[in-house]
């Protein structure tokens, strides 16, 4: 048996000049796999024809507590190491390799469950209670999902550089070898990302790339001293003298609910708050063609972030804010005359007295669309309100929240 303390989670993001880092925090990671396949019958039979198999559909889960880090996020946006703010837009071309190293109960390693071309499909941040430790949640769509072992149990990525430009340059793969792949003849590498002045491709093969199984990899056409090849593919054996996952033992291991401050309309503290709970979806528009199994073209229709903030009413502050008349005694709160355009904030602190700002999360132009309220008995009167937009980003630089 795999106990999860032997379940290893990385990720691989393709479109950077970036390569596997272990994902930290991870309370649950889960996945499910939808193969698609109809079932066909005929009139004057008995039984099924057969079955029509068509693309495989994968939703994989991660919950991750927040620990005030912007590593997670900068993979799956694919973005390098320095960058400091992420966009919710960046999620819509981006695409990164999951990939979980098992090892039994014995010690012996099993293998790696491999998720390939993952996309975001939705993440959630949600704050349960005053108590509650922060948590991140995200849902990544993909097509397929590899059991590797044996003698391909690994999966490498390796970076290699292009030394002097030039047309046709070769790189040698090696430490360790690449496995054949078993289920399609001649086949070694899973695939060969190119990064040039800043650009990452997706090469193609036997077009822009061709592997002779010996060692030697061939990039077509021209390329430019300081080019990166990143050589995704599986192996019976690790890369020498490291390991996938490393332990984060300098971080925080989770920041809780009295490390965050709630702002709206950028200067007005919210008081009194007992739940955030901030859902988005990525509505996507993967593009398939007539004469062709696979998807060739993606995008993002549009991104909707609904925010729902739950809290013991006390004074109507958010409804104040919300009406646009914060401070000024105001008389009557009709929510017709709600404003919309504004922005709602979350600051995240390395400790309960807000000394050493860590990260911060900003959701622009959202608008109220909902009020609820309720009293029971021998309770005190709780009142929420839901909150829409589109418009949102992380970033560790708190100038720009």
């Amino acid at each position: 048996m795999i106990h999860s303390s032997q379940y290893l989670p990385t990720i691989l993001p393709i479109y950077v000049d970036e390569t596997i880092s272990e994902i930290d925090r991870v309370q649950d990671l889960s996945s499910t796999t939808t193969l698609n396949r109809t079932k066909v019958e005929e009139v004057g039979r008995v039984g099924i024809v057969d079955w029509r198999k068509a693309t495989p559909t994968i939703s994989v889960t991660l919950r991750q507590l927040e620990y005030g880090q912007m590593e997670f996020w900068r993979k799956l946006a694919n973005k390098a190491s320095t960058v400091q703010q992420i966009n919710w837009t960046d999620f819509k071309t981006s695409a990164s390799d999951l990939c979980a190293y098992m090892t039994d109960d014995s010690g012996t390693f099993l293998g790696t469950l491999y998720y390939p071309g993952l996309r975001m499909a939705s993440l959630a941040l949600n704050i349960g209670s005053p108590d509650a430790m922060m948590e991140r949640n995200f849902t990544l769509a993909g097509e397929d999902e590899y059991i590797l072992e044996n003698a391909n149990k690994y999966v490498i990525c390796k970076k290699y550089t292009i030394a002097t430009g030039g047309l046709n340059k070769t790189v040698t793969i090696s430490d360790p070898a690449p496995a054949a792949d078993p289920d399609l003849s001649g086949q070694f590498l899973f695939k060969v990302v190119k990064v040039s002045g800043g650009t990452a491709t997706l090469l193609t093969h036997g077009l822009d790339w061709s592997y002779d199984g010996a060692g030697t990899l061939q990039i077509n056409g021209a390329s430019s001293a300081g080019d990166s090849i990143k050589v995704y593919y599986s192996a019976g054996s690790y890369i020498g003298g490291l390991t996938p996952f490393s332990l984060n033992d300098i971080d925080a291991s989770s920041l809780s609910a009295e490390n965050v401050s709630i702002y709206l309309q950028s200067a007005n503290y919210v008081y009194r708050l007992q739940s955030v709970a901030i859902d988005t979806t990525f509505n996507r528009f993967d593009v398939k063609e007539i004469g062709s199994m696979t998807t060739v073209a993606r995008g993002v229709r549009d991104i909707t972030n609904r925010i729902t903030l739950g809290r013991i009413l006390e004074a109507y502050t958010i409804e104040e804010i919300l009406r646009g008349v914060a401070g000024q005694s105001y008389g009557k709160l009709n929510p017709r005359n709600f404003t919309s355009n504004f922005s709602l904030i979350i600051k995240i602190y390395a400790e309960n007295t807000k000394d050493t700002f860590k990260l911060g999360y900003k959701f622009l132009d959202v608008a109220a669309t909902s009020l609820d309220g309720g009293v029971t008995v021998s309770d005190y009167v709780r009142r929420g309100v839901v909150l829409e937009g589109e418009e949102a980003f992380v970033t560790t630089n708190e100038g720009s929240l």
